[in-house]
């Protein structure tokens, strides 16, 4: 019985116990050696008790870590929700706000890509924040600077298409490819260039880590959907059943 299993079964016992009945600083060793031959006699007569106890701990963690995900959201909404330095999809004025930190390099972030688009055409009424997040090297932070520096200079449709160009490419993501990225678009690749080094874009992505940090969030993706977080990916189906139940 490894340590977890054991200190679960001990609390399911605790709470089946009068307040104080169970108190094992208060015992000899004789006394502690008989109570843990009891328990292990008990668990090998009764062993599904192990799955019990194991299920209820496992409530009961992710219930608290949910309403600690719920109590950093709110103490966090405006940063989350109202950035004007985040590009805003979907519906500007949906009933239900889905915020994603990514990373272009992220093969999970990918494979969400097309999830999250199916959710926001299908729904219609869910506002989509982005949250540049570029954790996994080097190119990620390339692909971060080029889409934000894009959103500063040339607006929010160019992120759009930017945006998109970044999820779907292939190969490594390099001064020379964003360049193309950049012309295909028919934005100013020089200026785009010179922008993604400049103190502005770097503010950016330094919030963005800072509130990330906050909200304990260390891959990617991780969404906030309405008033609670979904760590990793999910499929679509997954998604939209957690923008019902925030609708309540």
């Amino acid at each position: 019985m490894n340590v977890r299993t054991f200190a679960a079964t001990l609390a399911l016992c605790a709470t089946a116990l009068p307040a104080g009945a169970l108190d094992l600083s208060a015992m000899n060793d004789s006394e502690k050696a008989a109570f843990g031959a009891a328990v292990r006699e008990y668990l090998m007569q009764n062993p599904e008790v192990l799955v019990e106890a194991i299920n209820v701990l496992d409530q009961r963690q992710q219930a608290a870590a949910a309403q600690n995900d719920q109590a950093v959201i709110a103490a966090n909404r405006a940063a989350l929700f109202d950035d004007p330095d985040d590009w805003v999809g979907g519906n500007p004025d949906g009933d239900i706000t889905i915020v994603e930190f990514m990373d272009y390099k992220c093969g999970y972030c990918r494979k969400a890509y097309p999830d999250v688009a199916k959710l926001l055409k299908s729904d219609g009424n869910i506002r989509f924040v982005v949250k540049e997040f570029p954790i996994l090297g080097p190119q990620s932070e390339l692909g971060a600077r080029f889409a934000v520096a894009v959103k500063q200079i040339a607006g929010d449709a160019a992120y759009d298409k930017v945006h998109d160009a970044l999820m779907t490419a292939r190969g490594d993501l390099t001064p020379e490819s964003l360049k193309r990225i950049a012309l295909e678009q028919k934005l100013d690749a020089a200026a785009v260039m010179q922008r993604m080094d400049s103190e502005e874009v770097t503010a950016v992505l330094r919030k963005n880590m800072e509130l990330a940090q906050k909200m304990a969030v260390n891959g990617t993706p991780a969404f906030v959907i309405g008033g609670d977080m979904l760590r990793g990916y999910a499929p679509y189906e997954t998604m939209r059943q957690m923008v019902e139940e925030q609708r309540g």
